[in-house]
């Protein structure tokens, strides 16, 4: 099979892209239109929890596009009252809107807590986000984010999201007045190199917004839906959030996301939130066999195990190659390579041969792991001794 030259002309510029076609894909396998496999540590980033075409989900979704696709969100459907239900029963939640995507999610969660600073605050508004966090791509979650340079491309930004520093409460602190209704922050900032948030930070951050009468939000469309170890990151913290976004792995490879809230948060009025495709039941109903497979006895044990297992494995790798180690939560991590070789390796790796190699370099001195949560312990040892011998060719 050739590579279609043409269509991916017609394609808009938006990303550098290699000469290869992903045709199909199997757990943590993929293979390009030449008959090339890839092991799969990247996932969509982050996106496929369960690999690609699980078979939970790939059932889920035949069953449901054969009754129903979408009787418009002004109506109930069964697969997005389910889904519902299983997010505010695991979770310290008590209300759900579906969306698209986590940028959707996390705009839902900015007007949300906007609104709620109407009605409870005084019109404050002003959100405190962190410096190098990420999102979404949508103005007002780009004016959120803390990516440097962010600031000037779609200017001038959305008004009200001043930037303290990640793992620093006085930098915090100096930023609240009156204004302020809310601070938001990613439990580990994967855009930015995988650094999560401390124990004591959130707990912090907790008892400053409930002494500040403030609210406290998580983005968790990276970390959430058993990535980090648990169904929700913040459940290591100890802390109950009043409002959470979920994007990526809750679909298991679809567009679907999920803006939670407390009931008392949920000031949201009749046309103040929607969406045309929001909440459809073939949407809900792969949300539910991802959910219910992560929800399964045992299954995050094994995730916790295989996180174990990877970071050792890049702890031994970085010792060898004498690098600056590996951090993250769960299956979200890093390994901090101590130089700027993280492109390179990602092109080699790419490349390789007979089998290539998906990685993810957020920074050129670092390398970023989001295998699929039910990765096998030798498809991460084969990652490993692949990743030793780049590394090796990279010196």
């Amino acid at each position: 099979m050739q590579f279609d030259q043409a269509g991916a002309q017609a394609l808009m510029e938006i990303t550098s892209r290699p000469e290869l076609v992903f045709v199909r894909g199997q757990g943590s396998w993929l293979e390009d239109h030449q008959g090339k496999r890839y092991l799969d540590f990247m996932q969509g980033w982050a996106v496929n929890c369960l690999g690609h075409c699980p078979q939970p989900v790939v059932e889920a979704i035949t069953r449901q596009a054969s009754t129903l696709l979408n009787p418009s969100p002004a109506f109930y459907n069964q697969p997005s009252m389910d889904l519902a239900r299983r997010l505010t029963q695991a979770s310290c939640f008590d209300r759900v809107f579906f969306a698209n995507s986590g940028a959707e999610a996390n705009e839902g969660a900015i007007k949300l807590a906007r609104k709620w600073g109407q009605l409870k605050r005084g019109g404050a508004y002003k959100i405190i986000t962190f410096e190098h966090s990420f999102h979404g791509r949508t103005l007002a979650t780009m004016s959120a984010s803390g990516k440097p340079g962010w600031d000037t491309i779609f200017a001038p930004q959305v008004d009200g999201f001043p930037k303290a520093k990640l793992n620093d409460l006085d930098s915090v602190r100096a930023l609240i007045d009156d204004q302020t209704v809310a601070i938001m922050l990613e439990p580990v900032q994967g855009e930015s190199g995988v650094i999560p948030v401390t124990a004591e930070f959130m707990r912090e951050l907790r008892e400053l917004t409930h002494a500040n009468n403030m609210l406290l939000i998580v983005d968790e469309v990276q970390t959430g839906v058993g990535r980090t170890g648990a169904m929700f990151a913040y459940q290591h913290f100890g802390v109950e959030p009043d409002i959470m976004t979920l994007a990526k792995g809750i679909g298991g490879g679809v567009p679907l996301a999920a803006l939670c809230a407390r009931e008392e948060v949920s000031v949201f009025k009749h046309g103040d939130q929607g969406g045309t495709y929001n909440g459809n039941p073939l949407m809900a109903a792969a949300g539910l066999a991802v959910f219910d497979t992560i929800a399964a006895p045992g299954f995050l044990d094994s995730v916790n195990a295989r996180a174990e297992q990877l970071s050792k494995g890049l702890i031994r790798l970085s010792d060898k190659h004498g690098m600056e180690g590996e951090r993250g939560l769960g299956m979200l991590r890093a390994l901090k390579l101590g130089r700027d070789i993280g492109p390179a390796l990602v092109k080699a790796a790419i490349n390789r041969a007979p089998e290539g190699l998906l990685l993810n370099a957020p920074r050129p001195n670092l390398l970023r792991f989001m295998p699929a949560l039910n990765v096998s312990a030798d498809e991460i040892e084969l990652m490993l001794s692949w990743l030793d011998e780049l590394i090796a060719q990279a010196d």
